[in-house]
């Protein structure tokens, strides 16, 4: 196929024709019109507003001025995120070397487990998309590596200012003014050295998460003193080797995370045929009358403000590890800032490449896409401990038929899905030559990787 072009008509509207041989074109239908001007009136009045640039074009993705993209740190990065030996702190010996980023992160899955929690050190197994890990039986369940909320998806994670559900992360953006609160949390003192939410949270994750990088194994059997060199020159060399370079690299890495490829953008794009008829109607409704683009906005789709749809925490939907009613992490915002205003408001997340997810919302209350447009669709909170004086003003009864329901979750699921996550990605190996993303025997077999 020939590279799409553009001719622009003298009418109100941008036409698009998309070349598919040198005398054929595809003519705008009348709903590509349509999308294309709902689009432009719930952005800036340019599809460029929507549209994710390429991966390896790293001046165009949003970075922290106090680690700037490079191809070196992009490298070290993605093998950093998969490297199974990296966990050489697990608590028990039978966990050391079986966990890496990815445990929680899966790509085939959005980034995200494709399951209730995300455990790396403790537990064992994979299944076909993570959704078989389980607790390793010398583990107590307290022992366990495991947050009280889901993790978040890390596909388009440059266009979030500050990390988590309550967005905790980071010196910058909403961060500014919240320095009281940093001190009280040891995993919030990360915040005082300046950085963005994806770097600060990287620093505290290593520690969190049991992971080395100044180790003799890590560096010196592996081979990653080498490319920590490359990646930081100018970097002194006692502190070259440390959780806070490897954060830097990491995020390099997590922010070319970019779903350029799903038909959602190839349509921006110019290639009207990369969404189907039913997909373009869900669209439509994501940005008019289904009032989704109110709060997922941007080329990720997300938001970096905070609000409460009265969702149940992970708690109230299933027996969880390290979690009750007691947790401050069910507060959202609030349980950060200590703000009455705040409470019980959660940062909106992206949208793209979530149809294999399995889990959605910070609780895992909702087991698919199509349950999360009903969700909205009702506009009925379902956790009694939200105050409704907390609840989004927009989060209200939709009434879309069902014919507009499957539309609206056609395109999500679809529309938004890039299938090249793995091939763009996903290294082919790591330089311990380990299984990844787990390395557990029943990880090892699940994966084929014996």
């Amino acid at each position: 196929m020939n590279p799409m072009k553009r001719i622009v008509f003298l009418f109100p509207v941008l036409w698009w024709v998309a070349s598919c041989t040198s005398d054929t074109f595809l003519e705008p239908t009348p709903i590509d019109v349509q999308l294309e001007q709902a689009l432009k009136a719930a952005g800036d009045g340019t599809l460029d507003y929507w549209k994710l640039p390429d991966p390896d074009d790293l001046d165009k993705i949003p970075q922290d001025p106090k680690n700037p993209l490079t191809p070196e740190k992009v490298h070290l990065g993605k093998l950093l995120f998969y490297e199974t030996g990296l966990g050489q702190l697990a608590l028990r010996p039978e966990g050391k070397e079986t966990f890496s980023c990815a445990t929680c992160h899966v790509p085939e899955a959005g980034f995200t487990p494709n399951n209730i929690q995300g455990v790396a050190d403790g537990a064992v197994g994979f299944g076909n998309l993570g959704e078989g890990r389980h607790m390793m039986p010398t583990y107590r369940p307290e022992e366990a590596d495991v947050q009280g909320t889901r993790p978040l998806s890390v596909l388009n994670v440059a266009y979030v200012q500050n990390t988590l559900w309550n967005g905790q992360f980071g010196a910058n953006h909403n961060n500014v003014g919240t320095e009281d609160r940093w001190a009280l949390d040891s995993a919030t003192l990360v915040n005082f050295k300046g950085y963005y939410g994806l770097e600060a949270q990287n620093i505290e994750g290593f520690k969190l998460h049991r992971m080395a990088i100044n180790h003799p194994k890590v560096l010196d059997t592996f081979g990653y003193r080498q490319l920590f060199d490359l990646a930081f020159p100018d970097w002194p060399e006692e502190e070259r080797y440390s959780h806070e370079t490897g954060s830097l690299a990491i995020s390099a890495y997590l922010r070319t995370l970019l779903t350029n490829d799903a038909p959602f953008q190839r349509w921006l794009k110019g290639e009207l045929d990369a969404m189907t008829q039913q997909e373009k109607r869900g669209a439509l409704l994501f940005f008019t009358d289904a009032g989704c683009a109110n709060c997922h906005t941007g080329p990720a789709l997300n938001n970096n403000a905070y609000f409460a749809i009265g969702v149940k925490g992970i708690y109230q939907t299933s027996a969880p590890l390290a979690t009750d009613v007691n947790d401050k992490r069910n507060l959202g915002r609030g349980g950060f800032t200590g703000r009455p205003e705040d409470m019980y408001k959660f940062q909106v997340p992206q949208l793209y490449n979530l149809k294999h997810a399995g889990f959605y919302f910070h609780g895992a209350s909702k087991r698919s896409l199509r349950e999360v447009v009903e969700y909205f669709n009702e506009g009925v909170p379902e956790n009694p401990d939200v105050p409704l004086s907390q609840i989004a003003p927009t989060f209200r009864p939709l009434h879309l038929t069902e014919q507009e329901i499957e539309d609206l979750t056609a395109f999500l699921e679809n529309a938004l899905y890039d299938p090249n996550l793995v091939e763009k990605y996903v290294p082919d190996a790591v330089l311990s030559g380990y299984c990844f993303p787990n390395n557990d025997p029943v990880s090892r077999q699940d994966l084929g990787c014996e």
